[in-house]
């Protein structure tokens, strides 16, 4: 008997002022971290609510659209972050701030789960409305607008099943990871930080042509190491202390620790070109002995041993 994934669809959710600093060194569509907490956080409110048996295995995200918050006048080399207008102080002035990279987005989520059966699903919709609607964030912006939920069956190896949802997320991107591209630089040689500007940059090169006259013509072309819409993007943490009890720490029964972003590369694909539901969908995945936390893709959990990956991850931080 074929498999069968039982998929929720959250369409097009827009998001007002959405987190867009998704590590310490990158600007741009929030880290995986942030849309995989927020689908745990609605499991978490739908199981408090009644509904214990909900649960939420992996997420794919697809993005209609990202209007990032930055501003580049004219004569500008680089793009500066538009702030938000805060409240003046007693004696008039504006307060101190940090700047907060925030973007607006339209996306939509692709859920798998389990633990709700065919009666109940006008009831799980119902509530899901409701809790987006009152007290719900995404990516620590507020939701906007949202289209109604959706559920979806579909079975492996049936192409009708994913192209009617793909149907109800087009045009869009989905984000998928390419960490293959990092491991294949890093095994030539470069290092981390040289990997992923090695696949961001744009190379430019001039080629000159003669005509039969002598007239020379120069010409440019503009391309990138590999094809396809490249992004760097946060996939999870990498822990720096031993687990252990902090000072004023906020959950008082928890073990918490100092980590920082694990970065690596992703692509925004077109959900028309996949050819099964997990390319395109998440899920948490804690390699404790090398002290990692990551959101990885379930193709990539499913066919690869992932040791020899994450011990190449690990050495980033050594």
């Amino acid at each position: 008997m074929s498999e069968i994934q039982r998929v929720l669809l959250l369409p097009h959710i827009k998001v007002h002022n959405a987190n867009a600093l998704s590590s310490p060194f990158t600007i741009g569509f929030p880290a995986m971290t942030a849309w995989l907490g927020a689908v745990h956080a609605l499991q978490r409110k739908l199981n408090a609510k009644g509904y214990d048996a909900v649960k939420f295995i992996s997420v794919g995200v697809v993005s209609h659209q990202c209007d990032l918050q930055t501003h580049k006048g004219v004569g500008d080399y680089v793009h500066s972050i538009i702030g938000t207008g805060n409240p003046l102080d007693k004696t008039g002035s504006r307060s101190a701030f940090i700047e907060e990279a925030r973007c607006h987005l339209d996306v939509s989520l692709i859920i798998e789960y389990t633990g709700t059966a065919k009666e109940n699903e006008d009831a799980v919709k119902d509530k899901i409305t409701q809790l987006l609607n009152s007290s719900m964030k995404m990516a620590g912006g507020d939701i906007l607008t949202f289209n109604l939920p959706d559920f979806f069956k579909i079975e492996a190896g049936n192409t009708k099943d994913i192209h009617k949802l793909i149907r109800k997320v087009m045009p869009g991107y989905a984000l998928i990871e390419r960490r293959d591209l990092m491991i294949e630089a890093m095994e030539q040689g470069q290092d981390a930080i040289d990997a992923v500007l090695d696949n961001l940059a744009i190379h430019h090169t001039a080629t000159t042509d003669e005509n039969t006259k002598g007239e020379s013509t120069v010409t440019w072309s503009s391309k990138r190491k590999t094809k396809g819409w490249i992004v760097p993007i946060a996939t999870g943490f990498h822990g720096l202390t031993e687990l252990g009890q902090a000072k004023n720490q906020r959950d008082p029964n928890t073990l918490h620790r100092f980590a920082e972003s694990v970065v690596t590369l992703g692509e925004f694909k077109m959900p028309h070109r996949i050819k099964s539901l997990n390319e395109i969908l998440w899920s948490y995945h804690a390699d404790i002995p090398n002290n990692l936390y990551l959101c990885t893709q379930n193709c990539v959990t499913k066919t690869t041993n992932l040791s020899p990956i994450t011990n190449q991850l690990s050495t980033l931080f050594d």
